[in-house]
């Protein structure tokens, strides 16, 4: 997709994983008789490989499968329309949404895929659907200090977001090579937390994990692409 803020997707496309590449990576885990939840998020965009990704959750939750519930399946997209709303009838996953700015020109600058998915256009989809129960609909947000963590835009989601059930992640920035963005200070992610849930979106600063590994969000790569020693 192209994202501004993503080391991962500066790789470029080189495939799609097969509904058996998705379940060895969680089958190919020592601690997978332990693991309580898994997300599809973090490199590559699920809903453009719906297919695949439809038949390792079926099987994921199946009986004949893992036999897990749903709700312990979450499904992230930067809001392919005609997709996610297969994907929403067809599966009882949760459902994830990569906002990072309610403003269309900004999310645009910093998601190219907003010019041909508008998230406005996104959320009346998801108005259409129920998620006032077990199934959970959630919108990322990675803060970017000085670029979208102000009340301007803390109201602009408000705005955006009225009626529908669901929650907003907040995220820390990870600083990735040649980009001009920087991580925002943890203060002004309180206060930005604290109106949203203030005005009846109830939201969290989601930990940060595998920084040091440089697994953490949007900064998953390769040695072989960006030319660093990493294990």
């Amino acid at each position: 997709m192209n994202c501004l803020f993503c080391q991962t997707g500066k790789q470029g496309f080189e495939g799609n994983l097969s509904a058996a590449d998705i379940l060895n990576q969680i089958h190919s885990l020592p601690e997978c008789d332990k693991l309580t939840n898994i997300v599809f998020m973090g490199q590559g965009e699920p809903m453009d490989n719906l297919d695949n990704v439809l038949r390792a959750t079926e099987i994921m939750t199946a009986q004949y499968g893992y036999a897990w519930s749903p709700k312990r399946i979450t499904v992230s997209s930067v809001g392919i329309r005609k997709k996610l709303k297969r994907f929403l009838e067809e599966s009882d996953c949760h459902v994830a949404v990569s906002l990072h700015s309610a403003i269309p020109e900004q999310r645009a600058e910093l998601m190219p895929a907003e010019r041909g998915m508008a998230i406005a256009e996104v959320v009346e989809l998801l108005k259409n659907y129920d998620f006032s129960h077990q199934r959970r609909l959630s919108f990322e947000y990675i803060v970017f200090g000085g670029v979208n963590d102000s009340m301007t835009h803390a109201k602009e989601i408000v705005k955006l977001l009225k009626g529908l059930y669901c929650r907003v992640n907040l995220i820390r920035f990870h600083q990735i090579p040649d980009v001009p963005l920087h991580e925002a200070d943890e203060k002004k992610m309180e206060t930005f937390r604290d109106y949203l849930t203030g005005h009846g979106i109830f939201t969290t600063i989601r930990a940060s994990r595998g920084q040091d590994i440089y697994a953490a969000c949007g900064l998953l790569s390769t040695a072989k692409k960006t030319g660093d020693v990493r294990a």
